[in-house]
């Protein structure tokens, strides 16, 4: 099934300004749908959950149909879906339950590949355990992660092993299952972070060989919030730090005080409506399967436009490989010009395209980028070809 760019933008009330949004990375646009399902909720009866009056029963049916939807778009069990204020505030939670069992002698792979949110709670987690880091390193000229480069890392002594599924800086996608495998071999963990790839591919967490998969609806087209899918059985083995009266039931002694509802019902029609790209029939995973699959022609096609454009602006410089799998990003520089400066002509134009680390900062300072990082530029499902075409002519009128 083809996918038609213009029906997909006619749901987006936020384009009507005119920018070309190349900021999805960051936090993607939200179609009608997902407002108008954060606004009716927040409008209905509603209470904690509950099943003796109708605002209790509205809640509880809330909170079950949005683990189902994060279940059908990650291919999980429903009973394993953690929600949270964030994915970073998920990762310091687990970070922090699952060095309750690690030691002096224990250690932890982290690698300059990944957002700072799946580093820095790793590292402090094992500095306040005693426990070891061991960092893994990208090839800076390629952007790629290898396998060999992770698992040389890997012991006896290892506990969990911390892992982008998708660079959020150069859209590089390491080969997760192989790495997975290894890890599991030497009797540790999986954290993979899933934030960056989940707009824009069909994921499987059992295929993946994630342990623990986190990612953000906010960056596919839902409100802002943070959800961690993991097995309910390896759940049960952790106990978190909470309240008294709280739940000790999985997954809900991961969730930390009463949940926003009405971001929760956001999530479900963002997943629908991914569910929805394309015309399909069959289960809302079918569906899903279907939708991104059309998605990722459409937004891989788009990325080819980019990069063979970005090759013939004179003094731009692409940093990490065009021709390696990566998610529909693109993070370059101009010779000579600051790239705040980039993003503010770039603004000029009505062309979103911001720069800067972006959390990414030990990946950043492995390209030799620094802490001011480069312009990134993302596709997300509404890009068209001529918001492409509009970004490559801001682009080549940078003043000199």
């Amino acid at each position: 099934m083809s996918y038609d760019v213009q029906t997909v933008r006619k749901h987006f009330p936020a384009l009507a300004e005119g920018a070309a949004h190349f900021d999805g990375p960051g936090g993607s646009q939200v179609p009608d749908v997902v407002g108008e399902a954060v606004a009716g909720t927040l409008c209905a009866a509603i209470a904690n959950r509950g099943v003796v009056t109708a605002a209790e029963r509205r809640a509880g049916a809330v909170v079950t149909e949005a683990r189902q939807a994060a279940a059908d778009l990650l291919a999980a069990d429903p009973a394993g879906i953690v929600f949270g204020r964030s994915m970073t505030q998920l990762t310091y939670d687990f970070s922090r339950t699952l060095a309750k069992n690690w030691g002096p002698g224990d250690e932890v792979v982290v690698t300059r590949l990944d957002h700072d949110a799946n580093i820095r709670p790793w590292v402090q987690a094992a500095a306040a355990a005693g426990a070891t880091v061991r960092w893994a390193d990208f090839d800076p000229a390629t952007g790629a992660l290898a396998p060999s480069a992770v698992t040389g890392l890997l012991s006896p002594r290892t506990r969990l092993v911390a892992l982008t599924a998708a660079s959020n800086l150069l859209g590089t996608r390491p080969d997760v299952p192989a790495i997975a495998a290894a890890v599991h071999e030497a009797g540790a963990l999986l954290y993979l972070d899933g934030v960056h790839l989940t707009p824009h591919a069909a994921v499987d967490v059992t295929a993946l060989g994630a342990d623990f998969y986190a990612c953000s609806p906010y960056k596919f087209l839902g409100p802002h919030l943070g959800l961690v899918a993991a097995a309910p059985a390896l759940l049960e083995t952790l106990h978190p730090d909470k309240l008294l009266p709280a739940t000790d039931a999985v997954p809900e002694r991961f969730e930390l005080g009463t949940l926003p509802y009405e971001l929760l019902a956001g999530t479900t029609a963002a997943i629908d409506f991914l569910a929805g790209l394309v015309p399909g029939t069959g289960s809302r995973r079918a569906r899903l399967l279907g939708s991104l699959a059309a998605l990722e022609e459409h937004e891989n096609a788009l990325l080819a436009r980019l990069d063979a454009g970005l090759a013939e602006v004179p003094g731009v410089t692409r940093h990490g490989a065009p021709d390696r799998r990566r998610t529909p990003t693109a993070l370059f520089t101009v010779d000579g010009v600051p790239p705040q400066a980039v993003y503010e002509h770039l603004g000029t134009q009505g062309v979103n395209a911001p720069a800067g680390s972006f959390y990414a900062i030990e990946c950043a300072r492995h390209l030799g980028l620094g802490d001011t990082g480069a312009v990134r530029a993302g596709i997300a499902p509404y890009t068209t070809a001529e918001d492409v075409d509009r970004l490559l002519a801001g682009v080549a009128s940078v003043p000199r």
